[in-house]
């Protein structure tokens, strides 16, 4: 037999605290974060069990304990194995009674934090309660559990501490760390901002030396500027000096030119169609008037070009001293001519005086008288020339007029040159506005508008009150405003015809029907239109103004029609466009009348005075560029109307115009002023084709009169 080996107590204990610590239960592992999860608080705060396994681990020991004491005890083995299956149930009951007991005296307990202190309470009680080895050890495990419970509270009480100081440490580590972060921020802040300002430094000190040298090209492209400037003023002198002079060589050339003109004229004037010797009856001087008007033209048609593109030219004074050279050696060759006649003449009459020495003295007497040829010879230059000046009842008619309107304008001189009294003037003002107001607002709207400006002009003519600018005003209110109103209510419809018509040509139908039936109710209004168009359009009588002498250039210019601003004369184009309107308006009026007038007796200034001047104008020499362009715009207007009214006779002249008068107007006319001719050959042509001449666009229609 092996010698039995005791087993101290408390050896067996430790061995059975090591079994378990290698048990599974000993070997759990706790989490970290083990606070947040509750199963491992419940654990704790539950009752203590024993294992299922303790009594397999009572029975071993026990098992070596009997070993240890069977040759000491008289039991056998074979009573051995009933003590230990009593034992065990014992002891498991024994356990759980000693359980109950130990958590039921464990509160009351005094807690402490040295384990030995409570190993020694839990043996002093395992000793009281349960003397055998069994309940010793079933006491050492309850007491190691307990014993392990107190210790996880600790250490769970140890591990909040910990995770307290844990947080704390971390809250003072991140603490420490934002103010890290914050000073290594405040740090690259300051970096940056030192960057940044050595950054604008240098950028400064590059744009002052960018500036410093963009100053030092400024001053240098000053100074080449300056030099341009001085070198552009230097030039601009030069320009402005040479400029000076070509104006004055050009005034120069221009006076040279006029004081030309008005030497052709007055030599033209030398040359007289009509002029008859009593002695030399074969001498025809139509032939050099034809010539001296073509010259005259030509030179007026020059100056009006070069008048157009400013000044004159050296060519052009050079065509001019040509023309007047011609002219010169026209009147030469008159001279001559006349000479040679006057020569021939005596050397006829001495050889005559030789042969009729012997016959009686009254013979003589009438071989020196020879009227009769000298009729037929006027009659034959009658036939072959044209006039040149007006009839004397066309010039006695104009003049009249013109004393007419001298009369009236004599007549209201208390209105006009009033000045010092400030009721007159404003009386004055108001009956200008009435009379000239109406006139500007006359358009083609509607016939009942025409009709309302009619009553207006109609009413401030008979002397009842209209209103204007919302203001009364009556001719009554001075002794001359009536005449004061004919005056500026004449003068006004011509200035229509200048300006409107000329610029709209269909306006010249309701203004000339307006004053016509003004004309047709006072007369005299029809007078001194006539008088203020003859003195604004001498070709509407037609008058051609010859230049007298001591008369300046630009007084005469303003005689032909021309409107003359600080020594310079209108252009061709403007000049003939108002020459146009006034002629436009002058012809509607001579065709139409007032519809609502007294239709009994004849127009004031009917379609005859249109015959009249149509058969005067071709009586007369031609202009270039003026009488194409009147000829056109006055057939345009009114040759519908003087067709239906002479019919075959009209036609005669149609052809006359066409065949004779054209090549006239062609032979004086110049390259650069065909356009108007062209446009008036082309007019003709396509009227006599068609044998009808269509109505002028504009016509008011009788149904214009029922809107």
């Amino acid at each position: 037999m092996q010698p039995v080996v005791a087993v101290h107590p408390r050896q067996l204990r430790w061995d059975t605290l090591a079994a378990l610590r290698a048990s599974s239960k000993g070997q759990l592992r706790y989490c970290r974060h083990w606070l947040q999860d509750e199963d491992i608080l419940e654990g704790c705060l539950s009752p203590l069990e024993l294992s299922p396994y303790s009594g397999w681990v009572l029975d071993r020991v026990i098992g070596q304990s009997d070993q240890g004491a069977a040759p000491s005890g008289s039991s056998t083995p074979g009573e051995s194995t009933p003590v230990t299956k009593r034992s065990s149930l014992e002891i498991t009951s024994a356990g759980k009674q000693g359980s109950s007991a130990l958590s039921s005296a464990a509160p009351s307990e005094t807690k402490g934090n040295d384990d030995r202190s409570l190993l020694e309470t839990d043996q002093e009680f395992f000793r009281a309660v349960l003397p055998s080895k069994v309940t010793e050890v079933e006491g050492c495990i309850q007491m190691y559990e307990e014993m392990h419970r107190l210790k996880g509270k600790e250490g769970l009480r140890q591990r909040q501490e910990q995770q307290e100081q844990m947080v704390r440490a971390v809250y003072d580590l991140a603490s420490e760390q934002l103010k890290r972060f914050d000073e290594l921020k405040e740090l690259k802040q300051h970096q940056e901002f030192q960057d940044l300002r050595e950054v604008m430094e240098k950028s400064s000190k590059e744009a002052q030396g960018q500036q410093e040298k963009l100053k030092e090209e400024h001053r240098h492209r000053a100074k080449v500027l300056n030099l341009k400037l001085r070198e552009a003023e230097q030039q601009r002198q030069r320009q402005e000096e040479l400029e000076r002079q070509r104006k004055e060589e050009g005034q120069e050339r221009l006076r040279r030119l006029y004081s030309i003109q008005e030497e052709v004229l007055q030599l033209n004037q030398q040359i007289d169609p009509n002029y008859r010797h009593k002695d030399l009856p074969r001498i025809d001087l139509s032939t050099y008037s034809n010539r001296g008007n073509q010259i005259c033209g030509l030179v007026s048609g020059l100056i009006r070009t070069t008048s157009e593109k400013g000044f004159p030219t050296q060519a052009d004074v050079a065509n001019t001293e040509r023309a007047l050279q011609e002219m010169r050696g026209l009147i030469s060759s008159m001279q001559q001519e006349i000479a040679a006649a006057v020569a021939e003449k005596r050397r006829r009459d001495e050889e005559e005086a030789k042969q009729k020495q012997k016959e009686l003295l009254k013979k003589e007497q009438m071989k020196a008288q020879t009227p009769a040829p000298a009729q037929q010879a006027g009659g034959k230059q009658q036939k072959e020339g044209l006039q040149v000046k007006a009839e004397e009842s066309t010039m006695q008619w104009y003049q009249q007029l013109q004393d007419a309107a001298e009369q009236c304008v004599a007549a209201f001189s208390g209105i006009s040159n009033c000045k010092d009294n400030n009721e007159v003037k404003k009386i004055k003002a108001d009956l200008q506005k009435a009379a000239t107001i109406p006139v500007s607002q006359i358009s083609r709207i509607a016939g009942s508008h025409l009709r309302e400006i009619f009553d207006k002009i109609n009413n401030l003519l008979s002397g009842k009150t209209v209103q204007s600018g919302g203001r009364s005003v009556s001719v009554t209110q001075h002794p001359q405003g009536l005449d004061f109103v004919y005056y500026k209510l004449a003068e006004k419809f011509v200035n229509q015809g200048e300006e409107e018509v000329a610029s709209h040509r269909d306006a010249a139908f309701p203004i000339a029907v307006v004053a016509s039936g003004i004309w047709e109710m006072y007369p005299r209004v029809g007078d001194l239109f006539l008088a203020h168009l003859h003195k604004k359009c001498p070709y509407a009588v037609p008058f051609y103004p010859a230049l007298k002498e001591g008369t300046s250039m630009e007084e005469y210019q303003r005689m032909l029609g021309y409107q003359v601003k600080d020594s310079k004369v209108e252009e061709q184009d403007h000049f003939l466009k108002r020459m146009s309107g006034m002629i436009r308006l002058y012809a509607a009026i001579i065709q139409l009348r007032w519809p609502y007038g007294n239709k009994q007796g004849a127009h004031p200034h009917g379609l005859p005075y249109g015959w009249r001047w149509l058969a005067q104008m071709l009586n007369m020499e031609p202009l270039a560029d003026v009488t194409a362009t009147l000829l056109y715009d006055f057939l345009e207007v009114c040759g519908n109307a003087l067709m239906k009214q002479y019919q075959a006779q009209f036609w005669k002249m149609m052809l006359l115009i066409r065949d004779d008068y054209c090549p006239r107007i062609e032979a004086i006319t110049s390259s650069g002023q065909m356009g108007s001719l062209m446009r008036f050959k082309q007019f003709l042509e396509k009227c006599l084709q068609q044998k009808e001449i269509p109505l002028p666009k504009g016509t008011l229609q009788p149904s214009f009169w029922r809107s």
